[in-house]
């Protein structure tokens, strides 16, 4: 029987032991406590957790500040002095509550802040201002980063039903400054996007109109209408789709629709009681929604514009209802926290799924690209004393491979050149603009002249990404040679160092000799970069 053979304790009480100490141990391991903050448009939110040994999440406290950094950033592109300083107060009366859970290392405290943030031109002073105040790194993420973030949070609540598990689920959130979107069919992404529309910046847009009452809410509902059938044409599906929408405006509204909601699982909610609410909303002010509902001034003012458009979006694909997840941003956070900010093996393979569509959308010759990538990742994972890359590398050089040829849909003259520009204005799901920068990096260098000073791209990469973009270069130069004559027949390699000099063997082939040309061109960045040759070997 092997290792990885299930075993009945039952009848190997050996394994049973081991069992048991293992769950000890995992009881009597302390858990960590954690903190994350999420600096939003309208409000800073904090949760603090415990990640427990067994990689259980126990959220011990949620806290939520109104501070209105949208208005102006959005309005400005700016954040004034007091809208930074409001901010800074916030965060150093969260860091007094972390100090009263024992949360002082920053190590465990990680701080986000999403579009108004990301926008401001001064975001570098309001990082700088609450660094000072606080001792805290402030972390502008990117629309891609936050649908990977998203995707964390939501799978779990996606996969416990079946009605959400087996077909499309269209995943809305439409915040304050923008709107993220997602569909995943048991558990893989088919599509991801992100709109800088918000309910939020799309007030800001209307008041400027100067109309008020039935002519105001004519025109908010004809803007919604128009942004709503945008998305719907973006997902190109069917009405055979689930619609699952998030945000704090949505949950406000399911509480008072809902009875006994704990937010821990997906809630169905009929379209026709939230259009029935979204209706009587759209008819009050805001001193109105504040008084009958209960909400904030900050709840109350972006409220219509969040629940008429998860109405209309319901409405647009004729569903008698949606469901309603109470996942936020903070819970995906924390599960990033709970991995030690590693990619899973199936996020992995979502980033995948979306480079080799991205390929398919460049007519890139698939099989060849495949072949070049797991030649490439063979190369990283033998190679790793010598590189010193992490896993996230090789996610990036595996990406990089199979889109390096997609500049050969534009000319095949400079097509490295053409790869670098198609790739730097694609989205890939899951990778973050500099993620994605450093992808198409790689692929620009994957023929032709070394990484210089001068190269568009290149020169705005601090050292540490120089090196690896050259590092993951050389490899994928490396793996296109040892697949150069486009038949994948080299498909296994071992590398091995010997008299100063790094050979490369071709199990099971007895010709190499097509592939040794290639090498000899392709190898130079190799021997730049790591100060060794490189020698093809037919197999042995």
């Amino acid at each position: 029987m092997t290792p990885s053979t299930p075993t009945s304790t039952s009848s190997h009480p050996e394994a049973a032991a081991v069992s048991m100490m293992s769950s000890t141990h995992a009881n009597l391991t302390p858990p960590r406590t954690v903190a994350v903050i999420d600096i939003g448009a309208i409000s800073i939110r904090m949760a603090v957790a415990e990640i427990h040994a067994d990689g259980h999440i126990r959220t011990l406290e949620s806290l939520l500040q109104p501070v209105d950094l949208g208005r102006e950033a959005f309005d400005t592109r700016r954040l004034s002095r007091k809208g930074i300083e409001r901010a800074a107060t916030v965060l150093r009366k969260f860091r007094r509550v972390l100090s009263e859970y024992g949360v002082t290392d920053t190590n465990d405290i990680r701080v986000v802040a999403t579009s108004a943030v990301r926008e401001a031109i001064n975001r570098i002073a309001f990082i700088d201002r609450v660094y000072v105040a606080t001792g805290l790194d402030v972390e502008p993420i990117d629309e891609a980063e936050v649908n990977r973030i998203t995707y964390m949070g939501i799978t779990p609540m996606l996969m416990a039903r079946q009605e959400t598990a087996e077909a499309k689920s269209v995943v809305v959130e439409v915040g304050s400054g923008s709107t993220e979107l997602l569909m995943i069919r048991s558990g893989n992404v088919l599509h991801s996007d992100s709109f800088r529309l918000g309910s939020l910046r799309l007030i800001q847009e209307l008041d400027a109109s100067g109309l008020r009452g039935a002519k105001l809410r004519h025109l908010l509902e004809t803007h919604v209408r128009r942004f709503v059938n945008r998305i719907a044409h973006e997902l190109e599906a069917d009405a055979s789709l689930q619609l699952v929408v998030m945000g704090g405006d949505i949950r406000f509204a399911a509480h008072r629709l809902l009875e006994d909601w704990d937010e821990h699982s997906l809630a169905k909610l009929p379209t026709a009681k939230l259009e029935k609410l979204s209706t009587q909303v759209l008819s009050m002010n805001e001193d109105e929604v504040v008084k009958r509902f209960g909400a904030t001034f900050v709840e109350a003012e972006t409220l219509s514009v969040s629940l008429l458009a998860y109405t209309l979006f319901a409405k647009h694909f004729e569903l008698p209802h949606l469901f309603v997840s109470g996942a936020n941003l903070r819970d995906g956070l924390l599960a990033d926290m709970q991995q030690g900010g590693n990619w899973t093996s199936e996020f992995r393979q979502q980033i995948i799924r979306s480079a080799v569509s991205l390929g398919g959308r460049y007519a890139v010759d698939a099989a060849h690209a495949r072949a070049v990538a797991d030649l490439a990742r063979g190369l990283f994972d033998q190679l790793a004393t010598e590189h010193r890359l992490d896993t996230r590398h090789e996610v990036l050089l595996y990406v990089a491979a199979l889109l390096h040829e997609v500049g050969l849909y534009v000319n095949l003259h400079s097509n490295h050149k053409h790869a670098y520009y198609l790739i730097r204005s694609s989205e890939l799901f899951g990778l973050s603009q500099h993620e994605l920068h450093l992808v198409a990096m790689v692929a620009r260098y994957h023929r032709r002249a070394s990484p210089q000073a001068a190269h568009e791209g290149y020169d705005s990469l601090d050292r540490k990404d120089r090196v690896a973009v050259t590092k993951m270069a050389a490899l994928l130069r490396l793996a296109i040679a040892l697949d150069d004559t486009r038949s994948g027949r080299i498909r296994e390699i071992r590398c091995v160092i010997e008299e100063k000099q790094m050979v490369i063997v071709a199990p099971g082939v007895d010709d190499v000799s097509l592939e040794q040309l290639a090498m000899r061109t392709n190898s130079s960045l190799f021997r730049d970069i790591f100060g060794v040759p490189v020698l093809l070997r037919a197999g042995e």
